[in-house]
C-alpha cells in the first residue's frame, strides 16, 4: 500500500481550492469546469483540517474513468486511493480503494432495557467488561480460543455465514435472534449475478487456491470479537432530543430515553482485507499487463468496468468480506446481551440498527442505476425514501449511528431531503485529525488515563491507546454542527459512554 504524506508549511494549501457554498458546504472545481465539481460537507473550522493528500486523493478520485460524483465529508482525511470520508459515485465502474481494505467496517447499537442506574456502580461495570471480555475477545489476532464462553462456529457453518449474511437459519443455528436482521440496512449480499451461487463457487475457488483456505479457517474462529486500532464496544446511556420529531423517530427506533445501550464497530475480521488485498493485486498486475494509465498515477485507484470478469469477481469478493461482517457484528450484540444478562438477571435488549461505512451498494442516483461507494461514509435514507419502504423506518427515515470518541459522545441521528446533495450519505464519525504515529509521539499516557478517570468511564485497557485517544480525532461537535448546518441530517439522540471495550492492536482498516 502507498505511504501517505501530509501537508507541510511548504506546501501550498490545496484546502483554500474549496469554494464555499453556505456556512458548511462547498465545492472544489476540478479542471476548470471540464468535470463536475467536488462537493464538500464542513465548515470553515473543518475544511482547514482536509490535508493536502487527502484534497489530491479527491481529485484523482473525481477524475477516474466513470465516475459521476465525488463527495468529501467533515471527517474526510488521507486513505488508500479515494480518501478515508468519501463518496464515489459510478454508473459503469467498480473500485476497490473507495470500499476500503477492511470490507463492511459497520456501527451497531443493542438498546437494554435497563435504566441508566443500572450501570452507575463501578463494581457493576467492571463485572460487565469482564463478562463481555470472556465472550467477545479483543485484538487482530484473537478468537473464540481465547474467550471461554464464546460461540464455536466450525468451517462448514463458517462458509455458510460468507456465502448467505445474516440468513434465518444462519442466525438460528448461532443463536442469534431473527428478528434482528430486519434492523440491518443490509441484512445479506449476494453475488455479482444477484445469488448465493455465485458466492459459493468464488469461496470455492478461493479455498482451492491455497492460503486463503488456511485465512478462513482462522477467521471463522474469529467471529463475535472485535479487532484492534479504532474498533470499540462502549455501554452508553442515551439521551433523546426534546422534541417532538427526535422522540418520534426515537420511538420508531425502539431507543430509551435514559436507558443502557450498547455500541459496536467492528468489520470483517481481516477475512476482508485479505480479499481486498487479493483484488488490489490482481486488477494491479492488469493494469500493468494493459498498460492502462492509473489514475493520479496511484496503484490504490484501480477498476474494472462493470460487467467484466475483474468487476464480477470483485463484488464477489465484497460479498464474500460483507456477509462475514454482517454475522460477525449480529453475533457480537448477542454475546453481549448474553454478558449483560449474566451480570444483571432478566435483562433484554433488541437491537436498534446495524449499518455500514465501507461498502458499494447498488442505488438510484440522478435517476441511474449507480454503484455508491461509502469509504468512512454512511448511508443517509431520509423519510419517504423509496429504498424503506418496506421497512420500519419509511416514515422516518433509518438509524445513522456516528461514533465521536468515549468522552465527547456518540450520535444517533436522521436524514433530511438535503442529503440529497451528498448522495445520501454523511460521515461516519469524527475523522482522525493526527496519524497514528504524530499521537503516539505527542500525546501524553498520563494525561490520557486520568481524563477518563475523571469522567469515570471505565475501560479494559491498562493504559488507553494513545493513538486511539480523544484528542487524536476532529471535534466532533464541529462535525455533527457540519451535517445539521449543511441540512443533511438532525439528531434523535446522544450517547454517553459508561465503560469502553478497546484494544491497542493495529486496526484491520
Amino acid at each position: 500500500m502507498s505511504n501517505h504524506s501530509t501537508q507541510t508549511s511548504d506546501q501550498p494549501a490545496l484546502n483554500t481550492c474549496i469554494i464555499p457554498t453556505s456556512e458548511a458546504t462547498g465545492i472544489i472545481p476540478v479542471d476548470d469546469g471540464a468535470l463536475s465539481p467536488i462537493t464538500v460537507v464542513g465548515t470553515e473550522a473543518i475544511r482547514s483540517t482536509f490535508d493536502n493528500f487527502c484534497i489530491k486523493q479527491a481529485l484523482n478520485s473525481r477524475r477516474a474513468p466513470g465516475v459521476t460524483d465525488i463527495v468529501l465529508n467533515p471527517d474526510a482525511h488521507a486513505g488508500y486511493g479515494a480518501p478515508v470520508g468519501c463518496v464515489l459515485v459510478s454508473p459503469t465502474h467498480i473500485y476497490p480503494g473507495p470500499v476500503g481494505v477492511d470490507i463492511k467496517c459497520s456501527m451497531s447499537l443493542l438498546q437494554l432495557d435497563l435504566p441508566e442506574d443500572a450501570v452507575r456502580d463501578k463494581k457493576t461495570r467492571r463485572a460487565l467488561i469482564d463478562a463481555i471480555l470472556e465472550r467477545t475477545p479483543t485484538g487482530t489476532g484473537r478468537g473464540s480460543r481465547h474467550a471461554p464462553k464464546a460461540r464455536h462456529i466450525d468451517v462448514e457453518l463458517g462458509k455458510r455465514v460468507v456465502i448467505e449474511g445474516a440468513s434465518s437459519g444462519v442466525l438460528s443455528e448461532i443463536g442469534i435472534p431473527t428478528e434482528w436482521a430486519a434492523r440491518c440496512e443490509d441484512s445479506f449480499h449476494t453475488g455479482h449475478d444477484g445469488s448465493a451461487d455465485a458466492l459459493r463457487a468464488r469461496l470455492d475457488r478461493l479455498i482451492s487456491s491455497g492460503k486463503p483456505a488456511e485465512v478462513f479457517r482462522n477467521k471463522v474462529a474469529q467471529l463475535g470479537s472485535y479487532g484492534g486500532g479504532n474498533h470499540f464496544g462502549e455501554c452508553e446511556i442515551v439521551h433523546v432530543e426534546n422534541n417532538d420529531r427526535a422522540k418520534k423517530a426515537a420511538d420508531v427506533f425502539g431507543l430509551r430515553d435514559r436507558h443502557v445501550a450498547f455500541l459496536s464497530h467492528c468489520g470483517s475480521r481481516g477475512w476482508g482485507a485479505l480479499l481486498a488485498d487479493g483484488q488490489f493485486k490482481s486488477l494491479q498486475s492488469k493494469f500493468k499487463q494493459w498498460d492502462i494509465p492509473l489514475p493520479g498515477n496511484d496503484r490504490e485507484l484501480v477498476y474494472a468496468p462493470l460487467g467484466s470478469p475483474e468487476a464480477n469477481a470483485y463484488i464477489d469478493d465484497m460479498s464474500l468480506g460483507a456477509n462475514f461482517a454482517t454475522v460477525n457484528h449480529m453475533l457480537i450484540n448477542a454475546l453481549v446481551l448474553e454478558a449483560f444478562q449474566e451480570v444483571l438477571p432478566g435483562t433484554k435488549g433488541q437491537l436498534v440498527y446495524f449499518i455500514s461505512h465501507n461498502i458499494a451498494r447498488q442505488e438510484i442516483v440522478n435517476n441511474r442505476q449507480a454503484w455508491v461507494h461509502r469509504k468512512g461514509a454512511t448511508r443517509a435514507f431520509p423519510a419517504g425514501h423509496h429504498a424503506l419502504k418496506e421497512t420500519p423506518f419509511y416514515g422516518t427515515g433509518h438509524p445513522i449511528l456516528l461514533p465521536g470518541n468515549p468522552q465527547d459522545g456518540s450520535s444517533v441521528m436522521v436524514a433530511e431531503e438535503g442529503a440529497k446533495l451528498s448522495c445520501y450519505s454523511v460521515n461516519h464519525g469524527a475523522g482522525r485529525r493526527m496519524s497514528r504515529t504524530a499521537a503516539n509521539k505527542t500525546l501524553d499516557q498520563a494525561e490520557i488515563d486520568k481524563s477518563f478517570d475523571d469522567k469515570d468511564i471505565l475501560t479494559n485497557c491498562r493504559t488507553y491507546p494513545r493513538d486511539e485517544a480523544p484528542r487524536a480525532y476532529k471535534d466532533f461537535e464541529e462535525v455533527l454542527s457540519s451535517v445539521k448546518k449543511a441540512g443533511l441530517a438532525s439528531e434523535v439522540a446522544s450517547l454517553k459512554a459508561r465503560f469502553v471495550i478497546k484494544d491497542g492492536d493495529k486496526a484491520d482498516d
